[in-house]
């Protein structure tokens, strides 16, 4: 039985999932689940219907298999990604190596569970994911140096250039502007993220790594810095 805060908190953020999964046991749980929440919910069994649906229609979350027919989930990240497409997005996976998983995140990801998993870990994970995705801002923009946002509409700009950025390389770049000049740490980023005081330096870095390819690669001058062993700060370029 849900108590009445936790179904409040959940309408007034989660009104459209998408379920991408050919497990139809998996994805029956998945269903019933959430569709006693009130949620409506599109399923689809393949990687080209998940694409397909994901592009012409808009969800609040994305709960994606990466080992799907037709077209892999790791394809249907990327392929989001480079449209675009910002909707944040769950794996599930039964590949639990390292290397599977940071695969994952530089293709778009921005979370996952490893199968078999608990259902109220993974509500507790989209519930993360909504709050930093749709999470009302006030009219404000942030700036450092050359690099700005706007937190009403969650865009990132350098040099007036748009970045693309997922919900969480967003929500980095968010922390670090609010810290700049000064070190952001791993475990403020971690606690930001997942509500947890000890960062996962793998997954940490993969996200960095996403960060970086937006904000740093395309200019001729990085402006984000590694603190070793403590965390990462903004500079100004020369």
């Amino acid at each position: 039985m849900h108590n009445i805060d936790r179904d409040f908190c959940w309408s007034v953020r989660l009104k459209r999932l998408l379920i991408v999964e050919d497990n139809r046991e998996i994805a029956g749980i998945l269903f019933d689940y959430f569709e006693s929440m009130g949620m409506e919910i599109d399923y689809a069994d393949n990687g080209e219907l998940g694409l397909k649906l994901a592009s012409e229609h808009t969800f609040d979350i994305i709960l994606l298999d990466l080992m799907l027919p037709r077209l892999s989930g790791l394809s249907i990240c990327n392929k989001l990604r480079e449209s675009g497409n910002n909707t944040p997005i769950l794996m599930l996976t039964a590949l639990d190596g390292r290397e599977d998983i940071l695969q994952g995140f530089e293709h778009g990801a921005d979370d996952y569970l490893t199968k078999p998993f608990d259902l109220d870990i993974l509500e507790a994970r989209m519930h993360a994911l909504i709050r930093r995705s749709n999470a009302e801002f006030v009219s404000q923009k942030l700036s450092y140096g050359d690099v700005s946002i706007d937190q009403k509409t969650r865009q990132a700009y350098r040099q007036g250039r748009f970045l693309a950025l997922n919900p969480t390389t967003y929500t980095i770049l968010e922390l670090l502007l609010k810290k700049a000049p000064e070190v952001l740490t791993k475990e403020e980023i971690a606690f930001q993220l997942w509500q947890e005081n000890d960062a996962n330096n793998d997954v940490l870095r993969s996200h960095i790594y996403q960060l970086r390819t937006q904000l740093d690669k395309p200019f001729k001058h990085p402006v984000l810095v590694t603190v070793p062993k403590v965390g990462f700060r903004l500079e100004q370029t020369p």
